[in-house]
């Protein structure tokens, strides 16, 4: 078995004739977490949405776990990928228990089976589930329907997981607080990771490589110690800002 969870190969995406992204050449390892960075509008999150097929690619290819994306039927491919985005996206009427388990509902896992995974998970991110369980969303905080957000994304055990600003709208000492357990949380599960960020310290501190965006192209790919002494453009203009 290849050690390769995604691949981009040659895969660009264009609207009416104007290229977005590409073309880019990348592959991302099993459990490594590779952090998208750069400004908004260089890409990031459309390259991200091609490895779900939200998006397609319309020249290359994209690949997870060995398969091109179009090769994968789109909703056996999502049920394999969590996805964690900044808006959470939990179901207002349905209780956390219920946000959480969704996926693994729509799987026909057994009612003891599905009540222990949430269960777990709850405990995982940080949440009682005999306190948080029963609750709706709007009765969270900001950073605790951002804890249900990944405990949800890794209900159904996906050893992929995508996300996409996932920290950004909450405040700074919450943010910094949710960046160290879900470092923590992703070593420990040892996911593979592709994070979506314009924050050069949270993607220094989660990062097993950096990929700087500029323009629809990848123009550096390291580690963050290569990042914090290259002498790239790109990664200048990131790192030591004017």
């Amino acid at each position: 078995m290849t050690d390769l969870a995604i691949e981009f190969v040659g895969a660009s995406y264009a609207v009416d004739g104007h290229t977005i992204v590409g073309p880019l050449d990348l592959a991302v390892h099993r459990s490594e977490t590779v952090v998208f960075v750069g400004q908004s509008g260089s890409g990031k999150t459309t390259s991200l949405r091609l490895i779900n097929r939200l998006l397609e690619p319309t020249e290359g290819a994209v690949r997870v776990e060995g398969r091109s994306t179009l090769e994968w039927d789109p909703v056996r491919l999502r049920r394999r990928i969590g996805y964690v985005i900044q808006e959470v996206g939990l179901l207002p009427h349905f209780t956390v228990a219920r946000n959480v388990g969704l996926v693994p509902e729509l799987e026909r896992w057994s009612p003891d089976r599905l009540r222990r995974r949430v269960d777990e998970l709850l405990l995982l991110v940080g949440l009682l589930p005999a306190e948080f369980g029963r609750r709706l969303p709007h009765e969270l905080s900001g950073g605790q329907r951002q804890r249900v957000g990944v405990a949800r994304a890794l209900a159904a055990e996906p050893p992929l997981l995508l996300c996409d600003e996932p920290f950004g709208a909450l405040d700074a000492r919450t943010r910094a607080d949710l960046q160290r357990e879900f470092k923590d949380l992703i070593r420990r599960l040892q996911k593979t990771v592709v994070f979506v960020t314009h924050d050069v310290r949270e993607a220094l501190l989660l990062a097993s490589r950096i990929a700087v965006f500029r323009e629809g192209r990848v123009t550096f790919l390291g580690t963050p110690d290569e990042f914090a002494t290259t002498g790239e453009p790109s990664v200048r203009d990131l790192r030591d800002p004017a």
